[in-house]
């Protein structure tokens, strides 16, 4: 939980301080800390931070694969400085706020590349010999974990029967494959639509609604994702046949009613 003097992680993905997601951040960090929360802010273009994961990475290793050489590195404490500092922070965090705009149906690829070099194998997942559960639990449970996205496009060009497809959909696999694969629970996301003609009055009527939510971030409902040891799922991690919720389809199936 997200209660007063808790630590939150914020990081955050835009090339110009002064951008609308710049700005939004600077709201949410202000809130946290009004709400006294303690707030670390890794802060990727600020940090140039290196995008590309890559063998220079890990240090010493013996492992040819590139997946389990950095789950070597990690248990042998040789991974890079920059990558041993954030996965520091995620384990010192209660809550991790993900602040990025929404490029190419993604986040940004410096923040892409945040998640490639920090969520290594043997600290956020596993595999074969180094196996940890996962989707829904792991080494980063009970860390509650939320996006806010700045979108171009108008929302109802993201709805059910919109252009660019439901966005939850789109977020899907942050949400799913990377937040709740590592066992954080996930909350709805803060969303602003139609950024590019977003005036000063309206946001301050989204600023308004972000300090609302970091407010509430402790008694939010996460989304409620099924857990792959919770039951619904068989040993080929498919959903069991009348498990699904009337009438979900795609990734609907993965949410319980």
């Amino acid at each position: 939980m997200t209660k007063a003097g808790s630590n939150v992680l914020v990081v955050y993905a835009h090339p110009k301080p002064d951008s609308l997601t710049g700005a939004l951040k600077d709201v949410a960090v202000r809130q946290l800390r009004t709400q006294g929360h303690e707030v670390r802010i890794t802060d990727l273009y600020a940090m140039g931070w290196k995008a590309a994961a890559d063998t220079d990475d890990f240090g010493a290793v013996e492992e040819p694969n590139f997946m389990l050489a950095s789950g070597e590195a990690y248990h042998n404490g040789t991974l890079s400085p920059d990558i041993r500092a954030e996965q520091e922070k995620l384990l010192w965090a209660d809550a991790v706020v993900l602040h990025f705009p929404f490029w190419w149906f993604g986040m940004p690829a410096i923040m892409k590349g945040w998640v490639d070099r920090v969520l290594t194998c043997g600290f956020a997942y596993g595999a074969g010999g180094t196996a940890l559960p996962r989707y829904g639990a792991g080494a980063l449970a009970g860390r509650r974990a939320m996006l806010v996205v700045s979108i171009g496009g108008k929302q109802p060009s993201y709805s059910d029967r919109g252009i660019n497809g439901p966005v939850e959909d789109l977020l899907f696999p942050i949400h799913h494959g990377i937040l709740y694969y590592t066992g954080m629970d996930v909350l709805s996301p803060f969303l602003v639509h139609d950024t590019i003609r977003l005036g000063s009055a309206r946001f301050e009527e989204v600023a308004h609604d972000l300090r609302r939510r970091m407010s509430d971030l402790a008694e939010l409902e996460p989304i409620p994702y099924r857990a792959q040891a919770g039951g619904d799922y068989d040993r080929s991690l498919r959903l069991e046949p009348g498990r699904e919720t009337r009438g979900a389809t795609g990734f609907e199936l993965h949410v319980a009613s």
